[in-house]
């Protein structure tokens, strides 16, 4: 008998291509090396533009306390835990029912409070402050549905964040070829590029879901320090900011 969520919004073999590895997900020089290293300026980035939408000082100890988070296909926690330790109470929930085991064994292991849930955004009740969906969106079989859920578990005036892939030349050459091939960064086959969002389309689909796109930040590898860090364009990686109206 199957375990796995009936999940209109996630893809079967995607979740089941993650679930693989799961038990890799807190090896910091394992498969999910490149989100450890991602994990930086995604949290900068995040971290400065709540504590600008909700008034709050990005220098305080826990400067989201007392705000809710949900974080879409959280994995392992890698995001998960660091913004529980901001003060935000955080649910992470993913389609993969191994990779929340492996996250529920981390967050106890480090005493840290963050529920998981092994579900999709439409399975579940009630709203959130905040929801992210970070590395999730080319990975869904449909963009415009995945959004409309996760927009449903978003509160009137509250904050979304995303981040993906652009569709361009250079990503199909650097995420795939270099990452995947020559590199070996990411095992082979866990991108596709046909399914990578240009920022225009992210927008609109957002636009669609009834969130405001608020901006766009892109993110560049620094070879030179072996760091990714924010800046660069978007012709890459990028990150995305929104409101719902």
């Amino acid at each position: 008998m199957s375990t796995a969520a009936p999940a209109t919004t996630a893809s079967a073999e995607e979740v089941a291509r993650f679930t693989a590895i799961a038990e890799a997900w807190w090896d910091a020089e394992g498969d999910f090396r490149p989100l450890h290293q991602l994990n930086p300026p995604r949290l900068e980035f995040i971290r400065d533009r709540l504590a600008a939408h909700f008034g709050r000082d990005a220098k305080a100890e826990r400067p989201f306390e007392g705000l809710s988070l949900l974080d879409v296909g959280c994995g392992g926690g890698l995001l998960s835990e660091p913004l529980a330790r901001l003060g935000f109470t955080v649910t992470g929930i993913d389609a993969g029912e191994r990779n929340v085991a492996v996250a529920k064994l981390h967050a106890d292991k480090s005493g840290v409070p963050v529920t998981y849930r092994h579900a999709t955004p439409e399975q579940l009740d009630g709203q959130f402050d905040v929801v992210m969906a970070m590395e999730v969106i080319e990975h869904v079989p449909d963009v415009g549905e995945f959004l409309a859920a996760v927009a449903g578990r978003l509160k009137p005036g509250g904050a979304f964040f995303g981040a993906t892939l652009n569709r361009t030349a250079k990503s199909y050459a650097l995420a795939i070829i270099g990452a995947e091939y020559v590199l070996r960064w990411l095992p082979r086959g866990t991108h596709n590029w046909k399914k990578f969002v240009k920022p225009a389309e992210f927008a609109a689909a957002l636009r669609q879901a009834g969130i405001a796109t608020e901006g766009f930040e892109g993110m560049h590898f620094d070879l030179l320090h072996d760091r990714w860090i924010l800046g660069g364009g978007l012709d890459v990686n990028y990150l995305v900011y929104g409101k719902k109206v």
